[in-house]
Formats: structure tokens, C-alpha cells, sequence
């Protein structure tokens, strides 16, 4: 026998008294036709007063539209018991706060251990058939508000929202140096790096960015705390965004400050083949850059040491004094983190079914929070 969720009802008003019962499930209910495909082919998907009909028929004042959506689960998800923090959940929704060094669903080589294998698990144990459906997604190592469907329906609802950018998103982030203007917008076209495409970078051919960012507290010239708004949702959006402005995240090891690479190249070249190279150095050539460069930064007091070594070069050159002591600097706040420093701290919605507007916020996790009190120490 089938099972079906909870039916989504509309009552007919005067004003669409004689209306196509198609037009009532796609203008007032915002069925998609994909989704109404899907109902015109389960028994109960469509009723009209508790009848299956066509699509086709008229509706009158007073009459109740319904449609119900089967139940389905995720059979390739394992059911695991994962803890995570559940900030609301209703009939359609569930809102949680993801952990930094989570992965949302699982992926090629992470099949367990991810925020979907504890979703199924806990629904599982509430006795309730859902799919995992996300509508959204947080990079394993950004923390904060997340919001998944329960059903079809609540999905392409908030996809739309999302597409129509009325969705809020809000993210909070700890970036190198302080930005040039108080508050703007950063209008750069992402895509893929050719030369290394699991990576972003901002380029014309690019797909339509646009982050706006607002600083709300400086820390001297080294760091600053700022709110970020989405109005696109690309991969690595914020992470390439506020680099591109030179102030990338602090502890973001794959979108890192370019001083790293400056200091990498001058040992580079100064470690020429064939010079000596002080007991101990690594030699550090054409291709082995990426390699020296993600050995930085592993403790405050090894990065410090590290930054040291990678500055002065082998034959006595070094990175001009203030370039230096900027990239120890750095390098210690890259060191006080162990994940790039980036919160989804507010989602603000429509709820699909009630239509109620629903905002959810989460406050900034312990890591985050010793950083900034780090921070304001150090300005003082």
C-alpha cells in the first residue's frame, strides 16, 4: 500500500470559482510540472473534496485541493547515529547547524561520517520515511545554518526562493587585512582554475558572482570581521571573492594570502640547481611550491619558525623586512584556526506551505569565538 505525506491543501476562493483545476495547482499552489507529473501518477497524488480527478475539470468556491506526495527515504544513505544541532523542524522542514568538518552528503571517497548519514539515522529513529534532500550546501569546513526539505514539494519552493535571490543568506568571516571600503559589493565572474580545477578563481569568462560584504570590527591592519551577503550561490563563492580583494579568509589552506607564494618563489629562485642549500633546508623548485606552501602554518609557534626559514633564502635574500614580518604574521593567524574562518550565521525564508517568513541564526562556534577574542587582544 501506498504511503503518503501529510496532504498540502488549498480551498478554492470566489475569485477562482470555474478555474481549470490545472491552473489552481500551478498558479495558486505552484506546483511545477515536474512535480505534477510525478502527482498525476499516484492515486491520491491529486484529489479535488477527496476525489481523484483530472487535472482538467473546473473547480468551484468552497472546494479543497489537495496533493500528496509519496513517501520516499534515501536507501544509499547508511543510517548513522552522527550528532547535530537542530535549530527547527516541522512537516516539511528541517533547519540545523552544521558542524565545521562536516560534509553535507556523501560523496566519492566520504560515504559516512557526513551530516546525511546522521539526518537518515535520526529520522530513522523517529520512525519517519524522508529522503535527504538539501537545499543547499556548506563547505565541509564552513560552519552554520543549513536547511534540508523534506519533500519535493518544500524543495522546489526554496530552490525558487533561492534562484529569485530572496532567499537571506548571511555569513560571518575573519579575513586577512581590512578591506578599502567600509561596505561594497564584489561583482567577479568565478570559475574553474585550469590549472588546478578543484580550485576557483575570478575570471571574465566566468558565471555571474556577486557577494556584498560590510566590515563590522578592525583589528588593527592585520585582520577585520565581516558580514557577507550571497546574492549567487557559486562554489567557493566568499573564499575567492574576499581574496580577490586581498583579504582572503584567515586558516583557509586552499585559498591562502599570497605572500605564501611570494616567499615560496624567492626561495625558489634563490635554491637554484646546483647552489648548496643550508643543513636541513627543503629545496623548494618549479612544481614543489603548492607543497612547501601547505606545510606553513601547523602551530602557531611551527608556522612562526617555518615563515622564518621560507623568507630568508639560501644565499642571503629574503622578502623585503616588512613583507616578512607581515607573512609571520599571517602565518600565527592561520595557525589559530584549523579551517578557514567562515560562519553561516543567518538564513531568512518563506516557509513553502504556510508562507510565514522564518529566519534562523546561529551564533559563532567556539573556534571562531577564541579567534575573535584572539584578535581583540591583540588589537588592544
Amino acid at each position: 500500500m501506498t504511503s503518503y505525506y501529510p496532504p498540502i491543501s488549498y480551498i478554492v476562493p470566489p475569485s477562482e470559482d470555474g478555474w481549470l483545476l490545472k491552473t489552481i495547482l500551478q498558479k495558486r499552489m505552484d506546483v511545477s510540472r515536474k512535480l505534477l507529473s510525478r502527482l498525476k501518477m499516484t492515486d491520491l497524488g491529486i484529489t479535488l473534496n477527496g476525489e481523484r480527478v483530472y487535472i482538467s475539470v473546473k473547480v468551484s468556491t468552497g472546494d479543497l485541493v489537495q496533493i500528496r506526495m509519496e513517501e520516499e527515504t534515501s536507501e544509499d544513505i547508511l543510517p548513522q547515529p552522527i550528532p547535530f544541532e537542530i535549530l527547527y523542524e516541522d512537516g516539511h522542514l528541517l533547519v540545523v547547524s552544521k558542524a565545521a568538518g562536516m560534509i553535507v552528503h556523501p560523496t566519492h571517497g566520504h560515504y559516512t561520517e557526513t551530516l546525511a548519514n546522521g539526518v537518515v539515522h535520526y529520522w530513522a529513529e523517529k520512525g519517519e520515511r524522508v529522503r535527504f534532500r538539501p537545499v543547499h550546501r556548506l563547505d565541509q569546513e564552513t560552519s552554520g545554518v543549513l536547511v534540508i526539505a523534506k519533500n519535493p514539494y518544500s524543495h522546489q519552493h526554496i530552490s525558487e526562493q533561492m534562484i529569485a535571490g530572496t532567499v537571506d543568506k548571511r555569513y560571518t568571516a575573519f579575513v586577512h587585512g581590512v578591506p578599502a571600503l567600509p561596505s561594497g559589493d564584489i561583482d567577479g565572474p568565478i570559475d574553474r582554475d585550469p590549472l588546478e580545477p578543484h580550485r576557483r578563481i575570478v575570471t571574465p569568462d566566468g558565471y555571474p558572482s556577486l557577494t556584498r560584504y560590510e566590515v563590522k570590527e578592525v583589528y588593527g591592519s592585520a585582520a577585520s570581521r565581516v558580514e557577507l551577503k550571497l546574492e549567487s550561490g557559486r562554489t567557493h563563492q566568499i573564499r575567492v571573492h574576499m581574496g580577490s580583494v586581498g583579504c582572503p579568509l584567515i586558516g583557509d589552506g586552499m585559498y591562502r594570502h599570497p605572500l605564501y607564494g611570494q616567499a615560496a618563489g624567492s626561495r625558489a629562485e634563490a635554491s637554484a640547481p646546483g647552489e648548496e642549500r643550508r643543513a636541513g633546508e627543503p629545496a623548494v623548485i618549479a612544481g614543489g611550491e603548492e607543497q612547501q606552501v601547505q606545510e606553513l602554518a601547523v602551530t602557531a609557534d611551527g608556522a612562526a619558525q617555518q615563515v622564518q626559514e621560507l623568507a630568508v633564502t639560501a644565499d642571503g635574500a629574503a622578502l623585503p623586512p616588512g613583507d616578512a614580518a607581515r607573512l609571520a604574521q599571517i602565518a600565527e593567524l592561520d595557525a589559530s584556526i584549523p579551517r578557514q574562518a567562515l560562519h553561516a550565521v543567518r538564513l531568512a525564508f518563506r516557509h513553502p506551505v504556510t508562507h510565514a517568513e522564518l529566519v534562523f541564526e546561529a551564533p559563532l562556534p567556539p573556534d571562531m569565538a577564541l579567534l575573535q577574542e584572539k584578535l581583540r587582544q591583540s588589537a588592544r
